[in-house]
């Protein structure tokens, strides 16, 4: 090949190089935009993030009034919303709220209020103005005219804000060489974007921020000045460390035990205060004996979550009504908020059993509704669940999933493996069973670990077989000592964790799944390998008293 051509051909080659690199350099550091939306749609900004790709219609604005669809506002900021042709009902974590389609009154935890600007409905599209949904879901909101952007904060998550200490330009990407998106002047204030760690999203010296007009990119550090924390991530109040909760249960024809010794291996007492009657006004099992024995758990440190329950109504049908519409549902709630508040408690464990598998969602919207009026005071929910997998009105009328999202905390009733109807006999609250149920609440129905509370029984079924006939009784921990003869031995279950004992006298074959120290012990090994909020124990006086030395060290509660 002549000189002459090899010249040619290594021209072509460098011409080439050099537009592959151009390609490159506009690939890495030209903006790279991709087009969101037509030029006249409304941008929308909600903590940092661009999420006007994820708008399910157009946001309205109407007098400068920017307003958002029902639609969208399920989507980024009540997942539970639900309406119908005459009312909206949703929620925040404060607040309950019943918004009236015809009348444009919102009742917010049971107060009326109207709005500033009425809603919208186009196209059978109801759209809510922006300064009602800030009321409702605790947000800042501000429209920018000249940038066509709806710009949303939530004030219970962390703002960091700074100011320009020159003129500056922001920049698409973290290089001097990106392309400008917005021009700033010196003292302007900029939102400091942060990361889930609540860390500056800083890369070389860059950092991401966000202007007034709801514009982000990227600025050097060195040109951000005060910076300042405008407000930190709300901390949701919980329980410190592991949950350690004793029922007391006792009849509404008794009054409430005397307390006065502390016990191991416990923080929160769950008293028999509070029944459903069927007009959705409580029943309170409280006077002089319940002021008492708060006064003595508050003394101890104890919280106190009184059991509301429908065993009350010991019916089907009044447990329906009960939750079927929103207005009987925002009675019962505002009975239960009013006695908590009067009975100076600190939270609720809701005990709703026997319903309808048809009423599985209106049981989940009384949770639902009723969750942000307890966030509001200061005060827990937890909610008693059976085993996944059952029948239909014992197991299938929870929605678990939903129910551990809005609780505070969900009690997996870890007994009654076999019930006093069983026609086999066996242990009532196996380990193995245990641990069967707990990786379905934590898998199948994805509820974090961190939330469930491992029920533990204080009392076992001793079973009797005689002539073919099987019968059982109740037989709690602490009287196991004096039913079962001296001579009879026990074998260690490795399945069930527990010490199994049978014997025959009379002619009566009997058989027991032990629950004692050891079982109780391989129970609350269980809390501690799957990370669980905690153990509840069934009830307070059925026990032996070695539990609790035992429960102080598992659940390491210190008292």
């Amino acid at each position: 090949m002549s000189r002459k051509k090899v010249g040619h051909a290594l021209r072509r080659s460098i011409i080439i190089a050099i537009f592959l690199l151009s390609i490159i350099f506009l690939i890495n550091i030209a903006p790279n935009y991709v087009v969101e939306t037509k030029i006249d749609d409304t941008k929308l900004i909600i903590n940092n993030n661009n999420v006007t790709m994820s708008l399910k219609n157009k946001i309205r604005i109407v007098n400068n009034i920017a307003y958002l669809s029902t639609d969208d506002i399920k989507n980024f900021f009540d997942e539970y919303l639900i309406q119908d042709d005459n009312e909206i009902i949703t929620t925040s974590n404060t607040k309950t709220v019943n918004i009236s389609k015809s009348s444009n009154i919102l009742l917010i935890n049971g107060s009326k209020v109207r709005p500033e600007n009425n809603l919208l409905i186009e196209d059978n599209k109801t759209y809510l103005p922006i300064d009602t949904i800030s009321d409702i879901y605790n947000l800042d909101a501000y429209y920018s005219i000249g940038n066509n952007c709806l710009v949303i904060d939530s004030l219970s998550k962390r703002y960091v804000q700074g100011i320009c200490n020159k003129d500056v330009s922001i920049k698409f990407k973290e290089t001097a060489l990106s392309k400008t998106i917005e021009k700033i002047d010196k003292g302007e204030e900029i939102s400091i974007v942060q990361n889930s760690n609540n860390e500056d999203s800083e890369e070389n010296g860059w950092v991401k921020v966000r202007t007034k007009n709801g514009n982000i990119g990227y600025l050097q550090r060195k040109n951000i000045i005060s910076e300042k924390v405008v407000r930190d991530n709300l901390e949701e109040k919980r329980i410190e460390g592991k949950v350690g909760l004793v029922w007391d249960y006792y009849s509404q024809y008794t009054v409430a035990p005397t307390r006065t010794e502390s016990i191991k291996g416990v923080n929160v007492v769950a008293p028999s205060f509070y029944e459903v009657k069927s007009d959705g006004t409580i029943m309170v099992n409280f006077g002089e004996t319940g002021k008492k024995y708060v006064e003595w758990a508050h003394s101890n440190n104890y919280e106190v979550w009184p059991v509301l329950s429908n065993s009350m109504l010991n019916n089907l049908d009044l447990t329906s009504n009960l939750l079927k519409t929103f207005s009987s549902r925002a009675n019962l709630i505002e009975n239960i908020i009013n006695v908590l508040i009067e009975n100076n408690v600190d939270g609720i464990n809701v005990d709703f059993e026997n319903m309808y598998k048809e009423d599985k969602d209106n049981y989940s919207r009384f949770l639902i509704e009723l969750a942000p009026r307890l966030q509001d005071i200061g005060m827990m929910l937890s909610v008693w669940l059976t085993a996944p997998d059952g029948s239909d009105t014992w197991s299938l009328c929870y929605d678990r999933n939903t129910i551990g999202s809005v609780a505070d905390y969900v009690i997996f009733m870890g007994w009654d493996q076999r019930t006093g109807s069983s026609t086999t006999a066996g242990t009532i609250a196996g380990y193995d069973w245990d641990e069967l149920n707990i990786t379905k609440f934590l898998g199948q129905e994805e509820i974090p670990s961190q939330k469930v509370i491992l029920g533990i029984p204080f009392y076992t079924r001793i079973w009797m077989e005689q002539n073919n006939r099987l019968t059982n009784r109740v037989l709690n921990m602490n009287s196991i000592r004096y039913t079962i003869p001296n001579y009879v031995e026990k074998t260690w279950n490795n399945e069930t964790k527990q010490n199994y004992c049978e014997y025959t006298s009379n002619s009566v074959t009997y058989k027991v799944w032990l629950e004692d120290v050891d079982s109780v012990s391989a129970k609350l090994d269980l809390v501690n390998e799957y990370n669980l909020a905690g153990a509840g124990f069934w009830e307070k006086d059925r026990e032996t008293e070695d539990i609790w030395n035992v429960a102080k060290e598992k659940l390491n509660i210190g008292n």
